[in-house]
């Protein structure tokens, strides 16, 4: 899994007229792996097994898929078709209960990097017509349309047409980038947007105004407005307030009694559509990390063979992370969650910045000795912080110190 944490510079400013466009590809991860397997349309299919799940071609050129029946872990569902959402499968669901739900559904595995490769071609697609774009992760993105010619054209008939016009624009030029599909909310802010590009899924066009927030968007439950999780949705639930309607019509002064004043303040005016956020186009960094949760549990000694090889590969693909990203980092970290889900984080600061991955898994080794390695563990992940631009200091002219042992080729002594 890649992480990209970030801090944001506001380029946009606010206008009661403003013509944003949230954008969400439809089941990206599935979505993709049907352009490999189109032999799976149609058919409930779960993103979120190993390498062992790679499907096994057959000598009559068709292919042998792994089956949920046929699995045994504690494993979660990545993503997954809306043929097997018709099931109840879901993002985060185990795959054993799935497996109860939807046996015969196909289980893929993960393939991160081939999904980043279309995030980037849907992303340069998009900036063909808007080039004004917040990217907020692999499959979305927030555009500003307001200055995009022809985006403020209207009909007698049809005050919205112009608009309406870029948008179905700009999916069709992500489908013929890609060959996906994306649903697209256009509405005056980020929230709202959000909302609307989920309410006609999927490839759906959603334009709403102000003056549609009661009729499509008061009815619908308060948990689906982002940023109501579920703590604060069972808390509203409480005070007898289900839907975004309620939210809406409810005291502000009890809810920034019950919620403080900044959160209860942000709830009444996110039910009543209120968002004065702008479109950030620049993000700079703060630190980029990589991480693996594990099939099984792992013994930093038992499995040593098996865990080595995974750090160093995770290593290399943040070199080229920060390659491809145009970084080096002088702070290495790593991050351990044990069996009974306990996360430990260590990190140390390099004598020079470097993006080169032999000096990262070296110094992630010396992390690695500082924690308690005499229990099984479900997930490990290496960051790299503290960037600057550039390529760093080449590994021959840094300063690394003495060559630390490799990563859980430590003593037994260490580990016991």
């Amino acid at each position: 899994m890649h992480m990209l944490c970030m801090r944001g510079h506001d380029v946009t400013t606010s206008t009661p007229d403003r013509l944003i466009a949230h954008l969400d590809m439809d089941a990206f991860y599935a979505s993709v792996e049907l352009l490999r397997y189109p032999d799976l349309q149609g058919q409930p299919v779960v993103i979120g097994g190993g390498r062992r799940h790679q499907p096994e071609p057959l000598a009559d050129g068709r292919r042998q898929y792994a089956r949920l029946r046929d699995y045994a872990g504690r494993g979660v569902i990545t993503t997954a078709t809306y043929a097997a959402r018709a099931f109840g499968l879901h993002s985060g669901m185990g795959l054993m209960k799935a497996a109860a739900l939807a046996p015969d559904a196909v289980l893929l595995p993960v393939d991160f990097d081939e999904y980043r490769r279309h995030s980037r071609m849907f992303k340069a697609a998009v900036a063909t017509i808007a080039p004004v774009i917040e990217d907020r992760g692999i499959d979305e993105i927030y555009i500003d349309l307001g200055e995009v010619p022809g985006a403020r054209d209207a009909t007698a008939q049809d005050p919205l047409a112009g608009v309406r016009d870029v948008a179905q624009r700009i999916k069709q030029a992500v489908r013929d980038a890609t060959g996906l599909s994306c649903s697209i909310g256009v509405t005056p802010n980020k929230l709202l947007s959000k909302l609307a590009s989920d309410l006609d899924k999927p490839d759906g066009l959603t334009l709403l105004t102000h003056a549609d927030v009661p009729v499509r968007l008061w009815p619908l439950p308060a948990s689906r407005i982002n940023g109501i999780g579920p703590k604060a949705n069972a808390r509203l639930a409480e005070r007898g307030i289900h839907t975004i309607g309620e939210l809406a019509d409810a005291d502000p002064a009890q809810l920034i009694e019950a919620f403080g004043r900044s959160y209860g303040h942000w709830l009444h005016e996110a039910a009543n559509g209120r968002d004065e956020r702008p479109i950030v186009t620049w993000r700079e960094p703060k630190s980029i990390s990589r991480e693996t949760t594990f099939e099984r549990d792992l013994h930093p000694r038992e499995d040593r063979a098996t865990l080595t090889p995974i750090l160093t590969r995770l290593c290399e693909q943040l070199a080229a992370d920060l390659q491809r990203k145009g970084y080096a980092g002088r702070s290495v970290g790593v991050k351990l969650r044990y069996d009974d889900f306990h996360i430990v984080t260590r990190s140390l600061t390099l004598p020079h910045a470097t993006r080169d991955a032999a000096l990262i898994r070296q110094w992630a080794g010396r992390c690695l000795k500082t924690v308690p390695l005499d229990q099984r563990l479900r997930l490990i992940g290496v960051k790299m912080a503290a960037l600057v631009p550039g390529d760093g200091i080449e590994p021959q002219q840094a300063d690394a110190g003495p060559r630390s042992l490799p990563l859980f080729d430590l003593p037994d002594t260490r580990l016991a």
